[in-house]
């Protein structure tokens, strides 16, 4: 076979943005949505993409439904509803481990259909807390298959994953490009791929359900930490132990006039966490707070350590806590550990510039980044996604930082449900939501917004708290990559890849053959560029290979938006990097624990997308 199409300087445009997309994302220097936004600029420029419709990504249906399942999942949310899950999973569970186990990442993962995986995970992680806090189980044990039924349950609905979404519109933009006589490829329906979806949920329950013992065995020595037992926690995985005690200045200490950042530079200073100037007490002072004779600060560490360091600055050490009694109370205060979203406005910033203890409230104690407990001199560290941050912090301090989504607390920490008595109004809402999705008439972008407007008019969110759910990262992503696609089809650039495979391929090639490939080729650009990158390079080719061999143009799309949710072993997923620090997963573990599950979902989701189309 030979291809008739020539190699234009259109093609050549686009193939090379292509090849820079990728090598960018490899090596990971720039944050992915802004290299996005770059390719963006440089379609339109090069007026491979026409300038009238170069930003239209951002108000293509497949964004506007990635807006508005961020928007619902944060209602839900808001109603306590993952709360009132973890009493019953423990209710229905009797303390058998298995049981335990196999229900939760069951619930995780027909959920994750419903909204956005990495907002899932973000939900569910508290939930693994708590019940690691209540069983005693690792937290490693919970993480890793949850994240796991999280990403694999996503393929249960059109709305469940990033590649799924964007699916249909890349599905609609190819019929303008495809030879004619070839009939035209119609959008998925909202349950098409629920099928295909339920064997691989079921295919990671049963794996983690017969092998999880063993695979999970000694994955992470982490034991979970609760506002009850950070004490121990603490002293054990970082390193941070002691007790508390209350250190008064006196006239002749050398601390007199150093602000609190000074001091904590200091040989021996223990962690400095609360400081009384006058009458004003406050937990997580920040680092210019001046310490004048008669302050008193609250610390923490060995006995020992805490009365050297008062005895060589001349201050009064004090063990039983007269000034900080209620502060430190446990259910008023505590440590915790919040783990580093990618989403999140952190990266990239130093610990001295995100000013945590002045802005917020919450003293930074520690970072753990992959097998590595940084303590010492943090403030100059650079945020990454994934790191593990331990704080000290007022309970409600924590939580208002936490609205904000820079960060996800998995410690289970005390704190009030938002909007309890909203929980059947937003479970109706929703449910009607779905109903309405599952009408052909009615595009599944205007039934999700649907709902987010009936959330919002009922009070389950503010129209300011809906706004703060969205991931503006995954959207400026998303609809900067869109036309990439568009390009990548429309100048030719994937027929003349189609044709050149074609021509380097046996005469009588079998299209399942093919489907492996592509399949494969999809799971290994997912894990170096994201779904989001691959689905946008592979839907195209995919379907052109597809007309090359007589197969079925759809069935090879929705193998590349499938295969590209693949990714359970690379933090190039956003739900794999969220469970790294708090499950204390190391890239080895990941890898030896998700590589035959990988493998298990590409034939399932063959064997699954052939019986269908």
């Amino acid at each position: 076979m030979e291809t008739a199409l020539t190699l234009t300087t259109d093609m050549k445009l686009v193939l090379g943005l292509v090849v820079f997309m990728m090598a960018m994302f490899l090596f990971e220097r720039i944050r992915a949505d802004v290299i996005a936004l770059v390719v963006l600029m440089l379609l339109g420029l090069t007026r491979l993409v026409a300038p009238d419709r170069l930003f239209n990504g951002f108000s293509s249906n497949a964004v506007i439904s990635v807006i508005a399942t961020m928007i619902l999942g944060a209602g839900l949310d808001r109603t306590g509803a993952l709360n009132r899950l973890a009493g019953w999973l423990l209710r229905r569970a009797h303390g058998v481990e298995k049981r335990l186990l196999l229900l939760t990442t069951a619930i995780a993962g027909m959920n994750s259909p419903l909204m956005q995986s990495p907002a899932v995970m973000a939900l569910y992680m508290p939930v693994a807390s708590r019940l690691s806090s209540r069983t005693g189980l690792p937290l490693s044990r919970f993480l890793l298959p949850i994240a796991a039924a999280i990403i694999m349950g996503s393929s249960l609905t059109m709305v469940g994953s990033s590649p799924l979404i964007m699916l249909n519109d890349l599905l609609v933009s190819a019929n303008g490009n495809l030879p004619s006589g070839v009939a035209t490829l119609q959008p998925l329906k909202m349950f098409a791929p629920l099928p295909i979806g339920l064997l691989l949920l079921a295919t990671c329950l049963v794996y983690f359900h017969f092998f999880g013992d063993k695979l999970l065995e000694g994955a992470s020595d982490d034991s979970g930490v609760t506002p009850a037992r950070t004490q121990s926690y603490f002293a054990k995985t970082y390193g941070i132990e002691g007790d508390v005690f209350e250190l008064t200045v006196t006239a002749d200490s050398p601390l007199v006039g150093m602000s609190l950042g000074e001091v904590e530079t200091l040989h021996g200073a223990p962690l400095l966490l609360a400081l009384k100037t006058g009458n004003e007490s406050r937990l997580a002072p920040p680092a210019d707070a001046r310490i004048w004779v008669g302050s008193v600060l609250g610390v923490m560490g060995p006995k020992e350590q805490v009365t050297d360091f008062s005895q060589n600055n001349f201050l009064r050490l004090a063990t039983r806590l007269r000034e900080f009694g209620d502060l430190f109370n446990p259910s008023r205060a505590g440590i915790s550990e919040a783990v580093v979203p990618p989403t999140s406005r952190f990266i990239g910033k130093t610990i001295a510039e995100l000013q945590l203890r002045k802005q917020q409230g919450i003293s930074l104690l520690a970072v753990n980044r992959e097998t590595d407990v940084l303590h010492d001199n943090i403030r100059k560290l650079t945020v990454r996604a994934g790191d593990m941050l331990v704080l000290h912090s007022v309970w409600t301090d924590l939580a208002l930082a936490a609205a904000n989504k820079d960060f996800v607390v998995v410690t289970d920490y005390p704190k009030g449900e938002q909007r309890p008595h909203k929980f059947k109004v937003a479970m109706v809402i929703f449910a009607l939501t779905i109903l309405l999705a599952l009408s052909s008439r009615i595009p599944v972008s205007i039934a999700l917004m649907t709902g987010v407007v009936g959330m919002l008019i009922s009070g389950v969110l503010t129209i300011d708290e809906a706004y703060a759910s969205i991931s503006w990262r995954t959207v400026f992503l998303m609809a900067s990559l869109i036309p990439l696609g568009w390009a990548v089809d429309s100048t030719g650039a994937a027929a003349w890849v189609a044709g050149g495979a074609m021509d380097h391929l046996p005469q009588g090639t079998a299209p399942w053959l093919l489907e492996v490939v592509i399949a494969l080729l999809t799971a290994l650009f997912a894990i170096v560029i994201g779904n989001i990158g691959s689905t946008i390079v592979m839907v195209p080719l995919a379907i052109n290979l597809a007309l090359a061999v007589g197969g079925n143009p759809t069935a090879f799309a929705l193998i590349v938006a499938l295969s590209g949710s693949s990714n359970i072993v690379a933090v190039s997923n956003p739900v794999v990097s969220m469970i790294g620090g708090p499950g204390g997963y190391n890239t080895r573990t990941l890898w030896r624990i998700g590589v035959p599950l990988v493998l298990a979902y590409l034939v399932v989701m063959l064997i699954g997308v052939n019986v269908l189309y």
